[in-house]
């Protein structure tokens, strides 16, 4: 049996009450652990540790990260004006993105850093401000991503500069006289330190070819264990074997290399819970199924129906008598078929029911996890379902609103309607 995480049974039906639901609640206390976890990694020239803000790009929540000493990973250009919006300092943003930011030149002049992710990316800026530094992305031939979708290094990523592409990247810098001297790869959300060691060997190899290079960011992120069975990185160990990687380089190259992580999902993923209330039971008979729906979906959360994902899930009754246990089917309000929250693990096609105490309309249903790809990553507005609210447990255990609930005005907002004459 699934069981939560930061919040009590007593909180979760006084946060119903208050505020109502679906709603996200972000614990800070879990948050401050984890950007700690990471700001101790192994390393033995220096490190810098990057939040990847598209994992959970609410304001409260990067206030709170970059606070504990965090930098920021910019997935857009949008993404880093986000930031600075939040007073994220510009120099502490670099954005590593797959389109060039329409606003780029405004960005970089008030600091924000660029890492060139494709040749034509690295043409572009050599353009705009020739005889300055950059930092550029390479694929190196290899990922360590626990799946296809989350796999974001070797032959079938589009990520990055192909390894074999640097006399290229090299002639384009010298072209446009830019000092090449930071390098980041990406490979994936791993959790074996031996994919990890030999995908950081292989990106110093590379480093090896770009004498100026000194900082090397190993992008990507550490898998983490939201279900009981499955594992978290460890990023001591991993980090451990790293430093000594980079000691290697050190003394055969004479390049002390300062060392970036960029975590997105082991900073807030179960840090946050996304709160639910069932608004219908229904069965399929005997030989079917029983259906719990909830109020909120793939509207909130798109992992189980995207990839199979897999959450926790705790029921939380209005009540506290005692109920038998019966399997059932979690789904969504979205008027879709694959608005489904029990998937069979890694397969979005199947169904795998879950056992709960009986369910009653009125119940909460808490969907565990939900910190990570969530709230940031939804099919928002799908079937005009407003944008949820979301809330951040203090470390005191006061519950702050961080994010209203949308409004129907707003999702329309932007619409202009045409004058049509009906006959």
């Amino acid at each position: 049996m699934d069981s939560l995480s930061f919040l009590t049974e007593n909180e979760v039906r006084s946060i119903q009450q208050q505020f109502g639901t679906p709603l996200f609640v972000y614990d800070q206390a879990t948050l401050e652990s984890q950007a700690d976890a990471v700001l101790a990694f192994p390393n033995a020239y220096g490190l810098t540790a990057r939040f990847a803000m598209k994992a959970l790009p609410t304001a409260a929540v990067i206030q709170t990260l970059t606070a504990r000493g965090l930098h920021i990973d910019a997935s857009s250009g949008y993404e880093a004006q986000r930031a600075l919006r939040v007073g994220v300092p510009a120099s502490h943003i670099q954005i590593t993105a797959q389109e060039i930011p329409v606003n780029l030149k405004e960005l970089i002049h008030a600091g924000v850093l660029y890492n060139a992710c494709s040749i034509n990316q690295l043409n572009a800026y050599g353009a705009l401000f020739p005889g300055t530094e950059i930092s550029v992305r390479i694929n190196p031939g290899l990922g360590s991503g626990h799946s296809n979708r989350t796999n974001v290094g070797g032959p079938s990523a589009s990520f990055g500069i192909w390894h074999e592409h640097i006399p290229e990247v090299l002639a384009v810098a010298e072209r446009h006289n830019l000092r090449i001297t930071g390098m980041h790869t990406h490979i994936g959300s791993g959790s074996d330190p031996g994919a990890w060691v030999q995908c950081a060997t292989l990106s110093l190899s590379i480093v090896a070819q770009f004498p100026d290079v000194t900082t090397l960011s190993l992008g990507g992120g550490f898998k983490v264990a939201r279900m009981d069975h499955e594992v978290s990185a460890d990023v001591q160990a991993i980090g451990t074997k790293i430093k000594e990687e980079f000691k290697a380089f050190a003394a055969e190259h004479g390049r002390e290399l300062h060392l970036e992580v960029e975590p997105g999902t082991f900073l807030v993923a179960n840090a946050g819970v996304l709160l639910s209330t069932i608004m219908d039971v229904v069965d399929t008979g005997a030989d079917g199924y029983n259906f719990i729906k909830l109020n909120a979906g793939m509207t909130e959360i798109l992992r189980p129906s995207m990839y199979g994902a897999q959450h926790p899930l705790v029921l939380v009754s209005q009540d506290e008598e005692t109920r038998q246990e019966k399997d059932y089917l979690v789904v969504g309000h979205c008027c879709e078929s694959g608005d489904v929250l029990t998937p069979e693990p890694g397969n979005p096609e199947g169904l795998l029911p879950r056992n709960f105490p009986e369910a009653k309309v009125g119940d909460v249903l808490a969907i565990e996890g939900a910190g990570a790809y969530c709230s940031g990553m939804p099919a928002k507005n799908y079937n005009a379902f407003p944008e949820c609210a979301e809330v951040l447990r203090g470390r005191d255990g006061v519950m702050t609103l961080i994010r209203k609930r949308q409004t129907p005005e707003q999702i329309w907002q932007n619409e202009i309607l045409l004058l049509v004459l009906f006959t």
